[in-house]
């Protein structure tokens, strides 16, 4: 059961005095003295290393430099300084003192308490999000818009949404395609669209079960008609092997199946080897022009064979099942795609998904002005995320005019309304003006609709639904309890989806799974399904743990996983048959959490080896928090295997790297990580031996705290023995998603408190979600920082 905590207990925990009074000035002479001895030997007034100079900096006014300590507490806690080589306080005094900086830092009221977001377009996602949800069209957003930057793993920070010349022009080419779907068209000229089988084969929308061989599409039906299907080939070539075996041909639109026809048997086997191309062209005339009766809609098509038994003849008996083997020469297959053409004569459209949220009256019955009047309102409310007034009309009623009047009809008007409101800034960009009177650099809350889109955006990707514009626009989003209310329906919504496709899965960098190609040669088990595999597993994980809100420690611990039979037998999971994924119990440590999954090890693998670095680096950054210093430019990074050598296996090979002095500072902090990981191979397989150097993996190391583990079972112990330490970096990845701007050293306090109240509540994932809602980060905008000068503009400033 999902357990929330009410927002005025929050507030009053977040502003209760809940740490000491700073000690006095003896009492920092601990602190002081590590500094001394392990620090201000680099950083002083002196030599000035990183521009930081502890021995001018005054423990006793600490959050007068928040920003320095900040930084300095996360490379203490990532074990970054003092640099590896150097002599190192003992853990206990680290500990220490951090845990008294961060309370001394937590307890200063003085400081910022929110950042500047400035006016963001919506990234492609986002669009195509907002699009289907305004407009009920599927817009495959890689196909209308470039790849967004991403900062920290995430596409939707605001600083890197910029706007170029080119981009408008997509956008308004996308709009006007969009508003035509959408409304559909009664008038609409007979066209035929061809679906090839390879553009068209998507792992992430199979075959309905029980069928194969086939293809599955989406296809807009412009208005209720007749439409033909021609099915381009179906194997009946020069060789007629396929026609031995009779198979099944249907077509399904929206899963209802439309046709149904036999092909191949003895009877078409005779008629395609007596008479020839003649017989096969006879053969192929039952599929061609095949008439269905199909209303207005994007419609889901599919054109498949009905799955059968492949041993029901005497010569398929010792045969093959699959595609490639004996049987599966011997079955009729769709080739060469299908071609859809029509609408033949046309009877309107009916009320489709899209026209069912843009048509919200009727034009017979209360007029055709009126009508268009009260369609732009509603569709300019939800698109623009606000309250819209009777000047917001005004300028879109044109539109519909100049559809209608320009020899069009009531239903092209309203086309145009859409395209012009699809392309308007206050669709596609989002923006948080300062309130009128609000005094210079200074903050100010966000109001309740600002809220409303900035929480939309977070848990939905997409702008506010009715029930969150109604609660927003009557001023009510703000008052006790309602906001937890709105959060906990969002987070029970399908849409929250988006929280894994979109944060979890940028988080942990594991969404581009294409980024890495394993060599073909050393591994030849690899394929493009099993890439998919990984990914779905990952997102069914993910799933199961945040939209079920679970305690996000389980991400890291939890001892099922979900999986096919491709998948289990690449993990050695016995007994699963059948493609379907299934939650299974882990029997072996080694695969539970996100270190066993397969996407996790592939995406941080080079394509012929394993990579120490890669893992040791994504540990931690993407799990402790405490991301490593980037290597400097040029550095030498190969490892593969010198030819003519005896083969060595990587962790000998990074060993000889590593020694070198000016290697040592990063890798000795990342490579022990890394090589907790080295049992399993840059394919995600579990192994023993290192196939190429023949010597058994050695995944022992001492981690840069100094304590000894050996291998991935002892590496999550070490990794969850402090919850708070994962929690906080869930939390910061979280709010850094949530307030589309990177974080800033004053965040860090916010980010701790809601670490320490969702521990009240196992750090389930809900209890993170409204914390960071809770947090004046997310309810404050702060002010927008001075432009930065260039040299030149500062010499000229002076004079």
């Amino acid at each position: 059961m999902k357990r929330f905590i009410p927002l005025s207990a929050f507030l009053v925990l977040a502003a209760a005095p809940v740490f000491c009074q700073a000690p006095a000035a003896g009492a920092t002479d601990p602190y002081r003295a590590m500094l001394n001895t392990y620090c201000v030997t680099c950083h002083n007034a002196r030599l000035k290393t990183g521009g930081v100079m502890f021995d001018r900096m005054d423990l006793q006014s600490a959050p007068a430099d928040a920003e320095v300590w900040e930084k300095a507490l996360r490379k203490l806690r990532g074990h970054l300084m003092p640099p590896p080589g150097l002599p190192q306080p003992p853990k206990k005094d680290v500990d220490s003192f951090v845990s008294w900086m961060e309370q001394t830092l937590d307890a200063s009221t003085k400081g910022p308490k929110a950042g500047y977001v400035p006016i963001e377009r919506l990234n492609r996602t986002e669009y195509a999000a907002s699009v289907k949800a305004l407009v009920g069209v599927d817009v495959n957003e890689k196909d209308v818009l470039p790849q967004d930057i991403q900062i920290d793993g995430f596409d939707n920070i605001a600083a890197a949404l910029s706007v170029s010349p080119s981009f408008l022009d997509q956008y308004i080419t996308a709009a006007r395609h969009i508003a035509k779907l959408a409304v559909g068209d009664p008038d609409a000229r007979i066209s035929n669209v061809k679906y090839a089988i390879a553009a068209n084969s998507n792992p992430d929308d199979p075959l309905p079960i029980g069928t194969r061989g086939g293809i599955r599409f989406k296809h807009n039906f412009p208005a209720d008609g007749e439409y033909r299907i021609n099915l381009l080939d179906l194997s009946v070539g020069l060789y007629t092997s396929q026609m031995e075996n009779e198979s099944t041909v249907v077509i399904m639109i929206d899963g209802r199946i439309v046709f149904r026809k036999p092909i191949g048997g003895p009877n078409d086997l005779a008629m395609a080897e007596r008479k020839g191309a003649d017989g096969r062209a006879e053969i192929m005339q039952r599929f061609t022009k095949i008439p269905v009766q199909v209303q207005a809609g994007v419609r889901d098509v599919v054109v498949a064979f009905i799955d059968r038994s492949h041993d029901e003849s005497d010569e398929n008996v010792g045969g093959g099942s699959g595609a490639t083997g004996p049987v599966g020469l011997r079955l009729a297959r769709l080739g060469n795609g299908v071609e859809i053409l029509g609408p033949y004569n046309p009877t309107g459209i009916s009320k489709t998904l899209s026209r069912s949220l843009i048509y919200v009256c009727d034009p017979k019955k209360i007029g055709e002005p009126a009508c268009a009047r009260q369609i732009t309102e509603t569709l300019a409310r939800r698109a623009f995320r606000r309250p819209v007034n009777a000047d917001d009309i005004d300028h879109l009623m044109p539109f519909y005019q100049a559809g209608r009047e320009g020899g069009g009809n009531f239903d092209h008007g309203i086309e145009q309304v859409v395209a012009a409101v699809l392309a308007s800034p206050e669709f596609l960009f989002r923006a948080i003006p300062a309130p009128k009177g609000t005094p210079a650099n200074t903050e100010f809350a966000l109001n309740d609709m600002e809220l409303a889109s900035r929480l939309s955006f977070f848990l939905w990707n997409t702008g506010p639904d009715d029930e969150l514009l109604k609660v927003a626009s009557a001023g009510r989003l703000t008052k006790p309890g309602v906001m937890e209310a709105q959060v906990k329906r969002m987070l029970a919504d399908p849409k929250a989806s988006s929280l894994v496709t979109s944060f979890a899965m940028k988080w942990l960098n594991i969404g581009d799974l294409d980024a890495v190609k394993p060599d073909p040669v050393l591994f030849r088990e690899f394929n493009d399904q099993l890439r998919h595999d990984f990914s779905i597993e990952a997102q069914d994980f993910l799933s199961s743990i945040l939209l079920e809100n679970r305690s996000v420690i389980d991400l890291m611990t939890a001892n099922y996983t979900f999986v096919n039979d491709r998948l289990a037998r690449h993990y050695g999971i016995p007994g699963i048959v059948g493609p379907q994924f299934r939650k299974v119990t882990l029997a072996e440590k080694e695969r539970w959490g996100l270190l066993g999954k397969g996407a996790v090890l592939l995406r941080t693998s080079y394509g012929d080896r394993t990579s120490p670095v890669l893992r040791g680096a994504w540990v931690l950054g993407k799990i402790e928090g405490t991301p490593p210093t980037p290597p400097p430019p040029n550095v030498a990074s190969n490892l593969s295997q010198t030819p003519g050598e005896k083969p060595k296996t990587v962790r000998e090979r990074l060993e000889e790297h590593r020694n070198k002095a000016a290697c040592k500072q990063c890798h000795g902090v990342i490579d022990p990580t890394g090589l907790a990981l080295e049992n399993f191979d840059a394919i995600g397989r579990w192994r023993t031996m290192d196939s190429q150097a023949k010597l058994p993996i050695d995944a022992a190391t001492v981690l840069p705290s100094g304590v000894a583990i050996n291998g991935v079972d002892d590496l999550r112990t070490q990794l969850v023995g402090r919850p708070d330490v994962f929690a906080r970096t869930v939390t910061e990845k979280l709010m850094t998603y949530a307030l589309n701007r990177q974080l800033e050293y004053f965040d860090m306090p916010q980010v701790r408190a809601v670490v320490r109240w969702a521990a009240k509540d196992d750090y389930k994932f809900s209890s993170l979600v409204l914390g960071v809602v809770n947090t004046e980060a997310f309810r404050r905008q702060g002010p927008a920082p001075a432009p930065k000068q260039n040299a030149v503009m500062a010499a000229v400033a002076k004079k």
